[in-house]
């Protein structure tokens, strides 16, 4: 198993002032300032125990900076048979429903049964170039275990286009969450700058200072009680974790997230022993990618496609029901 490699760059009397991602790729020629810049925005890079998220960021005489390099991902996908729930396909693009538990593309940690691996067995070479060797087709993401539409590109011309209106917010992106607690007001607008957290490299946070703009409209659905409510979020940007985090931030977190949520909720509480044990066994975030919608790269079309909630979260809404109708 292959280890990340450390390195430690101090910067000298000369450096103060200099930009951190400019001081890195001096001390690292190694390492192309792309990607240096691609390690701080990730996370990588951490001063006295702090991690820094800016590669802008201008560094102090004597500074001392750790730089973990993780191993690099395989440089072409293989081909795997892995089924796909296909809602659409043409020559320019794929529609698919993800499960919960499939991995987007290939990383560290996860080098291949991944979506990409998918679609390179079902579409062949026409993916080949797109997004780069490790990500060919991939245009936008969804967390391993959220499930939901996504969309592939099958042509340079495809990508471009789908890009394009991921970067102008012109695609429609609309998610059902189960959060605990009831948001007050029942319809509103949650806007905090995303970046990654300076305390856990795996989390992103808002952040007062740096991050990038982000805002999510939610809308009440259901409520269960004030323990918790099924929540429509629409998206207006879209940041790594986006909907956890805002949700999280707050006081609202997932039902079932790992990073974001807690392992026991005061919320569950509420609940009778049986529907506490159901949600506490819940072992995944209960977000759900409901609709997407997008202009067709090449005839122009608007598009929109809605995928139903897996089993797991239909049914564990059902149970919920059934113990509020209960006398």
């Amino acid at each position: 198993m292959l280890e990340h490699l450390k390195f430690i760059v101090e910067a000298g009397a000369a450096d103060g002032g200099r930009r951190l991602d400019q001081l890195l790729a001096a001390a690292l020629p190694a390492l192309s300032r792309s990607r240096l810049k691609a390690l701080i925005l990730e996370g990588r890079v951490a001063s006295a125990g702090a991690v820094i998220s800016e590669p802008s960021r201008r560094v102090k005489p004597g500074e001392r900076f750790d730089v973990a390099v993780p191993p690099a991902a395989p440089a072409a996908p293989r081909a795997q048979a892995i089924p796909l729930e296909i809602l659409f396909e043409d020559e320019a693009l794929i529609v698919i429903a993800k499960p919960a538990g499939l991995t987007v593309h290939p990383a560290p940690g996860n080098p291949d049964k991944t979506l990409v691996n998918a679609l390179l067995a079902h579409c062949g070479a026409s993916l080949s170039g797109i997004g780069g060797v490790a990500r060919p087709g991939i245009v936008h993401r969804l967390d391993k275990d959220t499930s939901g539409v996504m969309v592939a590109a099958k042509t340079d011309a495809a990508h471009a286009s789908l890009t394009a209106q991921f970067q102008s917010r012109s695609i429609e992106r609309v998610y059902q969450a189960l959060v605990w607690g009831t948001p007050r007001p029942a319809t509103g607008r949650i806007e905090g700058a995303i970046g990654r957290s300076p305390r856990d490299r795996k989390k992103m946070a808002v952040l007062r200072r740096g991050g990038k703009a982000a805002a999510t409209r939610y809308r009440v659905v259901k409520t269960f009680g004030t323990a918790a409510a099924l929540v429509e979020c629409r998206l207006e940007t879209g940041r790594t974790h986006q909907v956890r985090v805002h949700l999280a931030h707050n006081n609202h977190p997932l039902v079932g997230d790992p990073l974001y949520g807690r392992a026991r909720h005061r919320g569950a509480a509420e609940f009778p022993p049986s529907a506490r044990k159901m949600l506490e066994a819940f072992r995944r975030q209960a977000l759900h990618a409901a609709v997407l919608g997008f202009d067709h790269p090449t005839s122009g079309a608007r598009l929109r496609f809605e995928a139903p909630l897996p089993s797991d979260f239909s049914n564990l809404l059902n149970s919920l029901e059934k113990i509020e109708k209960a006398p």
